[in-house]
């Protein structure tokens, strides 16, 4: 069966450009609001979503917030804005990835692609491993975090970069490994996800008090570290 994406956006050419681009590949249903999108998300849930950030009623802030309260697929944001506070925004809500308009629908295809690789290849791994750095321990075969004994809730790009770093507790990590093994992406792509989903990760493990903390390594990556972070 075809996977399923769902795109929102008030912009029809942009619904069209979409549906066109991904419907050989995929199914595709194109809405032209965030809340016709979520209405239809509760009826039938898709593999992959595509939101627009500003579109009338719920936006893609919301929709996105929405839908990871009660999903962990890959969502995508798209805006016209390119700005730093919108990123943020964005990432604490949840998003995988982030587009800025006008984008390349080749390029936006290649990574759905990438995510949907990445997500099949996990799936295949035929033995669950269990992974313990400090007090965070990762259930690979479950897809379950605990710190201290609780468990943290992450998204499926928090989750994959985190068991990364696990798996390459003993060094660094570059961010060329993490944009190619967490996201399927090469080095030429340009996104913020490794740094924003890092960023988040340090919040969670924050918030649950852990005494495992995301050290970044300037110029190259990011390495797991025990203590109190500097």
């Amino acid at each position: 069966m075809k996977k399923i994406i769902y795109v929102a956006d008030d912009e029809q050419n942009i619904r069209e450009l979409l549906k066109a681009f991904l419907g050989n590949d995929y199914t595709v249903e194109v809405f032209e609001t965030g809340d016709a999108l979520t209405k239809r998300f509760d009826e039938v849930p898709a593999d992959l979503v595509i939101l627009d950030v500003m579109m009338p009623g719920t936006d893609g802030f919301s929709a996105c917030a929405r839908l990871r309260s009660i999903s962990d697929i890959p969502i995508i944001l798209l805006t016209a804005k390119d700005m730093d506070a919108d990123y943020i925004t964005g990432f604490t809500m949840g998003c995988d990835d982030y587009f800025t308009k006008p984008f390349s629908p080749i390029k936006l295809v290649m990574r759905v692609k990438s995510i949907f690789h990445r997500a099949d290849s996990q799936g295949q791994k035929s033995s669950p491993e269990e992974l313990t750095f400090g007090d965070i321990t990762i259930d690979s075969g479950k897809k379950t975090v605990f710190c201290r004994g609780g468990e943290m809730r992450l998204t499926n790009m928090e989750f994959a970069l985190l068991s990364m770093l696990f798996e390459n507790s003993d060094r660094a990590v570059s961010r060329e490994e993490l944009l190619n093994s967490v996201w399927g992406y090469d080095d030429s792509v340009e996104t913020r996800a490794t740094d924003d989903t890092v960023k988040r990760l340090r919040r969670k493990l924050a918030e649950c008090h852990s005494n495992v903390f995301i050290q970044t390594v300037w110029g190259y990556g990011f390495r797991l570290a025990k203590g109190e972070p500097l």
